[in-house]
C-alpha cells in the first residue's frame, strides 16, 4: 500500500493520520511547528521528517519534499494547513512529477486562500455573504467607519498569515478608533485586511458543509452545526455536532463550482437572524479541524480521497449519523471556564456533548501519545508566558 505523506502535525493533521492509519495506510508525517506538533507521535506514524516552515522558507521546504521522492516517490501528499497548501499548490507542476497531490493547482487554491477573492466570487455567483469592503489606505478605513454599524470585523485576506502573527483569526472592533488601530496593526506586518459586517448570533448559528467534489459534482456531502468556539464568536471550533442542514447544500455547491474546485473542502456558513439566510464565511480547500467527526459518523473523507487518488476508485454518496458531537477537550474546558459568564450556558448545556455520543479531537485511549504531547506543549507555553511576565516585572 502506498504511503500517505501528511504535511503538518496539528489537530487537522492528526485527524487525517488517524483516519488513514486505521485503514492500514502507512503514514509519513512532515513536521515544522514544534509548538503545535503532536500528530507525529501517533502510533500510526511510520516516519517523521523535520522540515523548515513552509511559508517562511518555501523553497527549502519544497526541496526537502523533492529529496524525499527518492524513497517516497508515488506517495499521496496531503497538505493539512494553509501554509503547506500554499507551498504545495504553488509548486504543484514540479511536485506532481514525483507524488500524487491532494490539492488543487494555484489558480484555484488562490481563490479560497485569498479571502477577498472568495467574497468577490461569492458576490458574482449569487452566494449570500457578509458585506465586505477592501480598504487600501487609512482614509478608506475612516470613510468606511463613518457609516459602519459597529461592532464589525477587521478580517485578514489570508487568515493563516494573520493567525501566525496575532494568534487570532480576526479582530472585532467596537468603534472607529479600534478599527483604525486593528487595520494599522495588520498593515505594519504586511497583512492585507478586509472590513466586514458582523453577522449577529451565537456560535450555534454556524454550520460546516463538508464535501468531496469531482468534475463539478458533490460526490459526498456532510453537514455539521457548530456548538461552541474558542474564543466564543470569532474563534476555532471547540464543540461541533453532526446535523443535516439542507440550507447550506446549494450555496456550498455553488461557491465550489464557481471556483472550479475539486477534492475535499470544508465550507463555513453562519445563519443571519436578520433574514434567515446562511451567509458564507470561509472556504477551506483542505481537511478541517473537526475532520474526525465525519469519520466517526460514517464518512471517512481522507480514506475515500486516498482510494480515489491512489487507486482510482471514485467515491459514491453514503449516509451518516447525526447527533454526534466532536469535542476539543482542552479548548472546551479552558474556554468554558474562562467565558462561563459571557456564554451564559447552564451546566447541563456545557455537559450535554459529553453525555451524548461523541469523539474527542485528540484524546484517544487507543492512541494516547498525541494528547500527552499536547498537554506538554500547553504546559511549556504557560511556563514560557509566566517566565516572560516575570522577566518584565
Amino acid at each position: 500500500m502506498k504511503p500517505a505523506i501528511v504535511l503538518g502535525s496539528h489537530t487537522m493533521a492528526l485527524a487525517v493520520i488517524r483516519a488513514l492509519g486505521v485503514m492500514g495506510v502507512p503514514i509519513v508525517v512532515v513536521v515544522y511547528d514544534e509548538k503545535e506538533d503532536m500528530g507525529c507521535v501517533s502510533k500510526y506514524v511510520r516516519e517523521s521528517i523535520r522540515a523548515p516552515h513552509p511559508e517562511k522558507f518555501e523553497d527549502p521546504f519544497i526541496e526537502l519534499l523533492l529529496k524525499c521522492a527518492g524513497h517516497l516517490g508515488g506517495s499521496l501528499l496531503i497538505p493539512t494547513s494553509d501554509e503547506t497548501l500554499v507551498a504545495v499548490s504553488r509548486n504543484k507542476p514540479l511536485l506532481e512529477r514525483h507524488f500524487i497531490l491532494a490539492c488543487t493547482e494555484w489558480s484555484i487554491s488562490e481563490q479560497f486562500i485569498d479571502k477577498k477573492r472568495t467574497y468577490a466570487l461569492a458576490d458574482a455567483a449569487g452566494v449570500p455573504a457578509p458585506k465586505t469592503t477592501i480598504p487600501h489606505s487609512m482614509e478608506d478605513v475612516e470613510k468606511y467607519g463613518r457609516t459602519a454599524q459597529f461592532p464589525c470585523l477587521v478580517k485578514p485576506c489570508q487568515c493563516h498569515r494573520y493567525y501566525d502573527r496575532f494568534k487570532r483569526k480576526m479582530t472585532q472592533v467596537e468603534n472607529l478608533d479600534q478599527m483604525l488601530a486593528a487595520y494599522q496593526e495588520a498593515t505594519d506586518v504586511g497583512v492585507e485586511t478586509m472590513l466586514q459586517e458582523l453577522i449577529p448570533g451565537d456560535d450555534a448559528q454556524g454550520a460546516n458543509y463538508n464535501s468531496y467534489f469531482w468534475n463539478g459534482d458533490p460526490l459526498l456531502e456532510f453537514t455539521a452545526q457548530k456548538v461552541r468556539s474558542a474564543p466564543p464568536g470569532l474563534g476555532v471550533p471547540r464543540v461541533v455536532i453532526s446535523q443535516r442542514i439542507d440550507e447550506v447544500l446549494e450555496p456550498g455547491r455553488k461557491i465550489l463550482r464557481a471556483m472550479g474546485f475539486y477534492g475535499y473542502a470544508c465550507t463555513e456558513f453562519k445563519k443571519d437572524p436578520r433574514d434567515g439566510q446562511y451567509k458564507l464565511l470561509d472556504v477551506n480547500g483542505r481537511h478541517n479541524m473537526s475532520g474526525l467527526l465525519a469519520v466517526h459518523c460514517g464518512i471517512n473523507f481522507p480514506w475515500l480521497q486516498y482510494k480515489h487518488l491512489v487507486r482510482g476508485e471514485l467515491p459514491s454518496a453514503c449516509d451518516y449519523r447525526t447527533g454526534v458531537y466532536w469535542i476539543d477537550l482542552i479548548r472546551d474546558i479552558g474556554y468554558s471556564l474562562k467565558y462561563s459568564g459571557k456564554e451564559r450556558y447552564s451546566l447541563s448545556q456545557y455537559l450535554q456533548p459529553y453525555r451524548g455520543p461523541h469523539i474527542f479531537a485528540i484524546l484517544d485511549l487507543h492512541d494516547p501519545r498525541p494528547f500527552a504531547r499536547r498537554c506538554i506543549n500547553l504546559a511549556r507555553r504557560v511556563l514560557s508566558y509566566e517566565t516572560s511576565i516575570t522577566d518584565k516585572s
